[in-house]
């Protein structure tokens, strides 16, 4: 009974969200902007443009939130409009980082290569060290659940390259990886 009483609750919030009622924004956005930030995070290195694209993406979607037809989770509502947020900030950035070149290398990364705090922190410090092109599309592909045509859509490159460039991501973070664990073999 409390699950359908949640959701209620939050069908009400963004409904006087919609009407631009400052308290519902202000609980939408205290509920969804911590997720939200990690999203952004994911896509951009720095913090601070990240909180940027977080502010904008809150203001769009506060801005057609009367387009929300609760067909689907709200989150992902959001999330979607918080993705395309970091894309074009992506975008908009001198040094695009994306390539039109074709390898077909398949070397895939183990799903289960982290398991600790620690661990999983080194594995992001490796994604944001990645040229931005390699890092989005690796994010969309892997972390999104985009396919390689919905990619190469969105940030206007090739499929061929979506695929390049999610090969070249995987095979630097599984490099790097190897070199860390080989160095704490010798330590």
């Amino acid at each position: 009974m409390k699950v359908i009483q949640l959701h209620i609750d939050e069908i009400r919030l963004i409904k006087k969200a919609s009407m631009e009622d400052r308290a519902a924004q202000k609980a939408l956005y205290e509920k969804y902007s911590p997720k939200m930030l990690s999203v952004c995070r994911m896509y951009i290195k720095d913090i601070h443009f990240a909180e940027d694209v977080l502010l904008k993406a809150f203001f769009k979607m506060f801005k057609n939130l009367k387009n929300f037809r609760n067909e689907g989770s709200f989150e992902g509502w959001v999330r979607r409009i918080v993705v395309c947020e970091a894309i074009d900030f992506i975008r908009s950035q001198k040094r695009r980082g994306f390539t039109e070149e074709f390898t077909d290398r398949n070397t895939p990364v183990s799903d289960d290569i982290y398991s600790t705090n620690e661990e999983i922190e080194e594995v992001q410090q490796y994604i944001d060290e990645l040229p931005n092109g390699y890092r989005t599309v690796l994010i969309l592909f892997a972390v999104e659940g985009y396919k390689h045509s919905e990619i190469a859509e969105m940030l206007n490159i090739s499929e061929g390259s979506s695929r390049s460039q999610l090969s070249k991501a995987r095979q630097i973070v599984k490099e790097k990886w190897g070199q860390t664990k080989k160095k704490e073999q010798w330590n």
